[in-house]
């Protein structure tokens, strides 16, 4: 389950020869720390389909006949993570609406060799937002730190979407979040103040926004390693905020551990990880995700 395999492999028939055969995956570089594959084998054994979802280092210049070679090699599909789903967009045959507002696409489906692409990062985070904090988006004034990335971009598409009560980019290079609120600016009425705007990640900045702001979340991949920088001064964080951290490479990022000691509530990005497999599963297959079952996985392998 913890093999990982190299995306020559999918030509070579070397997949095809496990057993049950790998017929998902997740593409990734790094991909090593990739949890999908215990939650996932847990679902398809649970929902007795004779596969195995397995993980695969693509290279970012790999990418395109790596995606290309899932037809041939049995594949039902695969899931994209860091650095590639922007280059999925890219490759596949056909996106779906959300995928291309995305401008990403973390879920590919094989069908009748062609290769259809979504995401479910925004709707993953939706639903992981519930049930952490027992709120909707559309209800919540957000913060979205890494506005610039493909995971932070699909974020802003869902809150916009959902009419979030106010979203704020925050991005280290700004001109990327200035033209995300650009482009996002339509979905929001104007009020009394500017329900969409967009900021450098700056302190002065931040400890202005942050007064008008019920949920913080980290879209960048800053914690993954616990000796990375914190992202936020500890002083500028309240026991009034929601802080949510899509990271999940381990425990308590510096984020999370902050929040928590200012009082806040506060998650990491298990949850999400768990409801993008749910709606990844129910993609492959049309069918409700044992999402009980996946779950259990996740927590027994945390």
């Amino acid at each position: 389950m913890n093999e990982i395999y190299q995306a020559s492999d999918l030509a070579s028939g070397k997949l095809a020869a496990l057993t049950p055969p790998a017929r998902l995956s997740v593409f990734g570089d790094p991909v090593a720390h990739s949890k999908s594959p215990v939650f996932h084998n847990a679902a398809l054994r649970a929902s007795g389909i004779d596969a195995q979802y397995v993980k695969i280092h693509v290279r970012p210049q790999e990418l395109p006949a790596a995606l290309r070679a899932l037809p041939a090699a049995g594949f039902l599909g695969t899931n994209i993570t860091i650095p590639h789903k922007a280059g999925a967009l890219a490759a596949v045959d056909e996106a779906d609406d959300y995928a291309r507002k995305s401008g990403a696409v973390n879920t590919v489906v094989v069908k009748a060799g062609q290769l259809l692409g979504f995401n479910t990062d925004g709707p993953g985070l939706l639903r992981a937002i519930r049930e952490e904090f027992s709120a909707d988006l559309r209800d919540l004034r957000v913060l979205l730190l890494g506005a610039g990335g493909g995971a932070g971009r699909a974020i802003a598409v869902q809150c916009a979407m959902e009419k979030c009560r106010r979203l704020v980019l925050v991005n280290r290079t700004a001109e990327k979040a200035a033209h995300l609120a650009a482009e996002l600016a339509p979905f929001f009425q104007r009020g009394p103040t500017d329900r969409i705007l967009a900021i450098p990640h700056e302190d002065q900045f931040l400890r202005e926004q942050l007064a008008h702001t019920d949920l913080i979340i980290n879209a960048t991949s800053v914690g993954m390693k616990p000796a990375d920088a914190p992202l936020l001064p500890a002083s500028l964080l309240t026991s009034s905020l929601l802080v949510f951290d899509t990271v999940y490479a381990h425990d308590k990022t510096r984020l999370v551990t902050d929040a928590e000691a200012a009082g806040a509530r506060a998650a990491n990005g298990l949850s999400m990880l768990l409801h993008q497999g749910a709606l990844s599963f129910e993609i492959w297959f049309d069918r409700p995700a044992p999402l009980d079952i996946m779950r259990a996985a996740l927590q027994s392998a945390t």
